[in-house]
């Protein structure tokens, strides 16, 4: 039994008079905060979803996703060990690109985080809606669209609000919320696969319905973008609390490795459980439906059909918690996005306040406010994944030609965790993104592209509105210049290939103009062209450590003042494992 202690500090002035984030949070709640948003309400849903674009093929999609996300995260790990700051998704291409390029990036992470939050609470009420009681009592979901109703918003909004209480307590706090969370949600994942597996496991549905490959290898690619990616992603939460890590160069990159190896192992084993206890009879027709009745609560249907209808009841009970802590760790995470960026300049300044416990409030606040906001276009959990995919697909896509630019023009950055063979990983990684944004569709990639362009709305008002705007020089112009190509390119190859929101479409996209299977070559093809293009774009050396040291300066708090201002012992114990 190992104790992970936290070293925290009151909060302290810096130079300029602003305040900095605690660092009290150690390897154990790094890990359980990247885990915690790996398994969320994705492994509740994600391998229904994903069996009825691929069938038994299903289980290639989380070893796919796994592959794609294992490269970007090693990618992320070299960068958050090398640049800890706060928002570090956000950060990493401001200092590798310029002031707009960052901004790009840190507006499309918070697209995602801020949309996470009501998605995990949707997912919490769409499950627990399948419970008769609930469901005839409380009224949550409308029956035919499984959309929240009055009710189903009303219990949505108590939700946000308890989380958005915890995050104003504090991030050590929050760390510890979600670490007991996560014990919780990682425990009942393997319960039900050791159940299903010992009670109910056809093998013979591996080959059922159509085959091993019902829809081809097109449908192991559309069951990415529709719950698998969905489900995965989460690993880079961490780093977004780099500024409030007690030792980030040491325990970022453990953590990020030791979240992923956990959930993708998870998943996998999950899918094969649920495709091998399904009823053979149910796919004789294919795989288009193969939980007629409960398809919202999957494995408690099939845990139901299989005698343990015990295990049933702790799923339901699961169906709060997995996707509650999710929604925890998102909503602190978008409101640490807020804070990077305001501190930078690039949002209004009033989000960069700190209360003196070290916690963005207002930032907390917006998060509360956009993700209410959220459940009104937005009604039910498959109606955000596709975006919230995509627009996570756009964020880590960032990451690998930063890495690339600051390894030539930092080179003497201390990076405690380096990537081996980065020049081959890192285009890799890029491309992967981009394929992954090609498999959302035409229908989900414009929809990104438009909020991107709203937040420049933003950025460009706040700027206009402060008494000192951000000086944007023409390395920042120049290092932003492959970034709306890059965007329109994606929107473009989506309207010309064949995948929508809704999969692979034998007849093609919206034009049809690239052949199938082919039109993966031509997206690699395109992907790379702006890869090396935009790392020939990135600012001076200069400016990359006069952006470094300006977050640096402002974020970082040394081992020596945490300890000397150390709160009582009993207030230190973040976690015990």
């Amino acid at each position: 039994m190992e104790k992970f202690v936290t070293e925290t500090q009151e909060v302290s002035k810096i130079g300029n008079g602003q305040q900095q984030l605690h660092r009290s949070v150690g390897l154990f709640g790094l890990t359980m905060i990247s885990l915690g948003s790996i398994i969320g309400s994705g492994w509740l849903l994600g391998a229904s979803k994903a069996a009825t674009h691929a069938g038994p093929s299903s289980m290639l999609s989380w070893i796919l996703a796994t592959a794609i996300l294992g490269v970007l995260a090693l990618i992320h790990a070299e960068l958050g060990t090398a640049y800890p700051v706060a928002g570090g998704t956000a950060r990493f291409p401001a200092f590798a690109f310029g002031r707009l390029a960052g901004f790009a990036a840190g507006w499309a992470a918070w697209l995602q985080a801020v949309a996470l939050a009501p998605v995990e609470v949707e997912a919490s009420l769409t499950y627990l809606d399948n419970i008769n009681w609930v469901s005839t009592h409380l009224h949550l979901l409308n029956t035919k669209s499984s959309t929240l109703t009055a009710s189903g918003f009303v219990w949505a909004t108590l939700l946000m609000v308890l989380f958005t209480a915890i995050n104003l307590v504090g991030v050590k706090v929050m760390s510890e919320s979600n670490s007991a969370a996560v014990v919780w949600k990682a425990a009942v994942p393997v319960l039900t696969i050791v159940v299903l597996l010992s009670l109910s496991f056809h093998p013979g549905n591996f080959h059922a319905g159509g085959g091993f490959f019902p829809h081809g290898p097109q449908g192991v690619f559309a069951a990415l973008p529709a719950g698998v990616v969905f489900a995965a992603q989460g690993f880079e939460q961490c780093i977004q609390f780099a500024g409030e890590a007690r030792n980030p160069q040491k325990h970022i990159s453990r953590a990020i490795l030791i979240a992923m190896a956990v959930g993708a192992t998870t998943y996998i084993l999950l899918e094969i459980a649920f495709i091998g206890s399904l009823d053979p009879a149910a796919l004789v027709h294919g795989w288009d439906n193969p939980i007629a009745k409960g398809s919202f609560g999957p494995y408690a249907t099939l845990a139901t059909a299989a005698g343990a209808g015990w295990l049933a009841y702790v799923l339901y009970a699961d169906a709060f918690v997995s996707p509650a802590g999710t929604a925890l760790v998102y909503l602190g995470t978008s409101s640490r996005l807020t804070y990077a960026q305001s501190h930078a300049g690039e949002l209004p300044k009033g989000f960069a306040k700190l209360t003196r416990r070290g916690i963005p409030v207002w930032a907390v606040a917006l998060a509360f406010v956009i993700g209410e906001i959220s459940f009104l276009p937005f009604p039910s959990w498959q109606s955000l994944v596709g975006l919230v995919t995509s627009a996570t697909a756009i964020m880590y896509a960032f990451a690998p030609v930063s890495l690339t630019a600051l390894r030539r023009r930092d080179p003497e950055r201390r990076r405690p965790y380096r990537l081996k063979a980065a020049p081959v990983i890192a285009p890799l990684g890029f491309i992967a993104a981009n394929l992954v944004i090609y498999w959302g569709g035409f229908d989900t990639t414009w929809k990104i592209d438009i909020g991107i362009a709203l937040g420049f709305v933003i950025f460009a008002a706040t700027q206009i509105f402060k008494k000192e705007p951000l000086p944007i020089s023409k390395t920042d112009w120049k290092g932003f210049t492959w970034v709306p190509v890059w965007l329109a390119a994606n929107v473009g190859l989506g309207y010309l290939g064949n995948y929508d929101s809704g999969g692979f479409r034998a007849g093609g996209g919206e034009l049809a103009l690239l052949p199938n299977m082919a039109d993966l070559l031509f997206v690699a093809a395109v992907s790379l062209a702006i890869y090396y293009w935009a790392v020939s774009l990135a600012v001076t050396t200069e400016e990359v450590h006069e952006l470094v040291a300006q977050d640096e300066a402002d974020l970082t708090v040394t081992h020596k003042s945490a300890s000397n201002t150390a709160r009582p012992l009993e207030d230190d114990l973040a976690t015990t494992l």
